[in-house]
């Protein structure tokens, strides 16, 4: 995913709400949690978007829970067999489980990021081998919409794409190898 400002995705990504529980009273505040409260309290777990925990994170007035995607049902389950979990049922309909594990990363300890970057990079690996074969071999289907996020529909793409290239060569070169 792009770090670049305009990316799609990574506004997406950055949208997602995560659990956050403030350690200290912020006044005025009530509105992020959806209530008619005027103020956050203490010990009050608050979905906010990643772009603005950033902010409430580092300045130590809430704590992280980690979302369910990445909790370790989904992991233990993603351990077992990477291609048994429906990713975009995860984060939503856009399927960008792998942006927003990449935006959690950068927000978590070095030794959680860690193992989540190795959950992330065994997923995919896990996932590559089928989404390839797949575009070889069934060049009339597109990648399984629902199944599949943003990164494995790309990758079916430049495969499909790779094939096709490949059958052309290998068919226009059948005179220069006589």
């Amino acid at each position: 995913m792009d770090n670049d400002y305009f990316s799609i995705d990574g506004i997406l990504a950055e949208n997602q709400k995560i659990q956050c529980t403030f350690k200290v009273d912020i006044p005025d505040m009530g509105y992020l949690g959806g209530g008619s409260d005027r103020d956050i309290k203490a010990s009050t777990k608050v979905p906010i978007p990643i772009w603005l925990a950033y902010i409430v994170l580092y300045s130590d007035w809430a704590d992280l829970t980690i979302p369910v995607p990445f909790g370790p049902r989904v992991r233990n389950a993603l351990k077992a067999e990477p291609r048994s979990v429906k990713l975009s049922a995860l984060v939503g309909a856009g399927g960008l489980w792998y942006g927003f594990g990449k935006m959690i990363m950068d927000i978590l300890s070095e030794e959680q990021a860690n193992g989540m970057s190795e959950v992330l990079t065994q997923t995919f690996r896990g996932r590559l081998t089928e989404v390839i074969d797949q575009a070889q071999h069934f060049a009339t289907l597109g990648p399984q919409e629902e199944e599949d996020p943003q990164a494995m529909r790309r990758i079916f793409s430049l495969a499909q794409e790779s094939a096709k290239r490949t059958k052309s060569w290998y068919g226009g070169n059948d005179r220069t190898r006589r």
